[in-house]
C-alpha cells in the first residue's frame, strides 16, 4: 500500500522523518482528538409518529450476493488482507456462508474482531505539511465487514426515509442530494432575502474533528430514540466498541491504538450514523440552516436589533446543543458573512470575524462560489 504526501512530521520541537516514527506521531495526534464521554442524561422520546416498525427479518440471501457484485475490486483490502477482487470474483460461492456470518452476527449482536480493525491512510488536508492536525484519518477496514455495514445502511435508510425521519435541512450522504443542491437551496433563500431589501447575516460554523468526537453513547440514545430495533442497536454498539487502529505509512505500520469515539471515517455505515446524531441540530432555530455532512450555515435577515437578537439566540441555542452532545465548534473556523456592515457577532462569548467573500468547497464536481466583496444592502 503506497501513501504518498507525508512530510517530515514536527514532533517536540524536532522533525520525524522515518515512515515508523511518522506513522506513530499521526497515530498518536488522531488518538487525541477522541471525545471522553461523561454521563448521558435522558434522551426526550420520538417527537414523531412512526409508519413502520422496522422489521427483525430484513437480511436475504440475494441482497448479499447483490453486494457482492457490486464490490469495487480497485479498492484496498483492510487489515484482514482480503482482497475485493477475490471476494467479487467467488459471489456465487461465498453467498451462502456469508449470509449465514451476517445474519449470526446480527442475532448474537457480536461483530468479528477483525471488523473492528481499521488501516488508517493520512490524507493531507492544507496547510503546513509538517504539521500531524494537517492531516485527515482515512480508515481502511475489512470489505466483508463493509459488506454487512453497506447492507445495514440500506435497511436503516429505508426506515429513515419511511418514516421522514431525517431532517430536510441536511444534504450530505442521502440520496437525490449533493453539495450542489445544498449550494442552490440555501443561496435561493439568500437572493430572496437580497431580492426583498432585506440585509442577510450569513453564519458559516464548523466543528472541531467532528466524524471523530462523535460519543458512542450518545449516539446509540439518538438511534434508539428514532425507533430502531434492538437488535440494530446492539450490534451498531458492539460494532463501535473495541475498535483499534494503525496509521499506515509508505507500507509502514504503527503500533495498534485504541478507538474511544467517532464514526470511523472509510466506513459505509459512518456517514448514515453521524447524519442521523447531528439530525436534531436545527430543531429550535429560527434561522434558515442548511447542513452538508458537518458544514453548517445559517442565514437571516438582520434589519434591526430584534432580527440581530434573534440570530444571537439561534447561535446560543446551537451552543447548547453542542454542550450536551459533547461536540465541539471550531470557533476559529466559524465565519459571519454580512450584507452590511456592523458590528461583528459575538458566539460563544467570541467574536465571529467578518468574512466578505467565502470559497466554498464541499466536494470536487462543485464550482467555486464566491460573493463579491461588500454586497450593498439591496432596494
Amino acid at each position: 500500500m503506497q501513501v504518498e504526501g507525508v512530510a517530515p512530521l514536527s514532533y517536540s520541537n524536532n522533525m520525524v522523518t522515518a515512515d515508523t516514527e511518522k506513522a506513530d506521531v499521526l497515530n498518536q495526534f488522531f488518538s487525541s482528538v477522541y471525545t471522553v464521554e461523561e454521563p448521558v442524561g435522558q434522551v426526550p422520546p420520538n417527537s414523531f409518529t412512526v409508519a413502520s416498525a422496522p422489521t427483525t427479518q430484513w437480511l436475504a440471501q440475494d441482497m448479499v450476493l447483490k453486494g457482492l457484485h457490486t464490490i469495487n475490486v480497485n479498492k484496498a483490502p483492510g487489515p484482514d488482507g482480503i482482497h475485493p477482487r477475490v471476494l467479487r470474483e467467488l459471489g456465487a460461492e461465498l453467498q451462502w456462508p456469508l449470509f449465514l456470518i451476517f445474519s449470526d452476527s446480527l442475532s448474537s449482536g457480536m461483530v468479528p474482531r477483525d471488523w473492528k480493525k481499521a488501516n488508517v491512510i493520512p490524507i493531507f488536508k492544507k496547510g503546513v505539511r509538517s504539521q500531524p492536525g494537517n492531516y485527515r484519518p482515512v480508515s481502511l477496514t475489512s470489505v466483508v465487514g463493509k459488506l454487512f455495514e453497506g447492507l445495514l445502511r440500506d435497511h436503516i435508510q429505508n426506515y429513515v426515509v419511511e418514516n421522514g425521519i431525517m431532517s430536510s435541512n441536511q444534504h450530505g450522504f442521502m440520496k437525490d442530494r449533493s453539495c450542489q443542491t445544498n449550494l442552490i437551496a440555501f443561496y435561493d433563500e439568500v437572493s430572496k432575502k437580497l431580492d426583498s431589501g432585506d440585509a442577510v447575516d450569513i453564519i458559516y460554523l464548523d466543528f472541531a474533528k467532528a466524524f471523530d468526537t462523535v460519543p458512542h453513547k450518545r449516539l446509540l440514545s439518538k438511534l434508539r430514540s428514532i425507533g430502531l430495533s434492538e437488535a440494530v442497536c446492539t450490534w451498531i454498539e458492539n460494532w463501535l466498541q473495541d475498535r483499534v487502529q494503525r496509521v499506515v505509512v509508505n507500507d509502514t505500520f504503527s503500533t495498534w491504538n485504541k478507538v474511544l469515539s467517532g464514526v470511523p471515517q472509510g466506513s459505509v455505515l459512518g456517514p448514515l450514523l453521524f447524519n442521523l446524531f447531528i439530525n436534531d441540530l436545527g430543531e429550535g432555530i429560527m434561522s434558515n440552516v442548511s447542513v452538508f455532512a458537518d458544514d453548517t450555515k445559517l442565514c437571516r435577515p438582520v434589519n434591526s436589533i430584534q432580527d440581530v437578537t434573534s440570530l444571537q439566540q439561534d447561535l446560543d441555542q446551537l451552543a447548547i446543543w453542542a454542550a450536551k452532545w459533547q461536540m465541539r465548534f471550531n470557533v476559529d473556523k466559524c465565519k459571519v458573512l454580512p450584507t452590511d456592515t456592523r458590528a461583528p457577532t459575538p458566539f460563544r462569548r467570541r467574536e465571529v470575524p467578518f468574512k466578505h467573500s467565502e470559497r466554498i468547497f464541499y466536494c470536487e464536481s462543485c464550482e467555486v462560489l464566491e460573493f463579491p466583496p461588500r454586497i450593498s444592502r439591496a432596494g
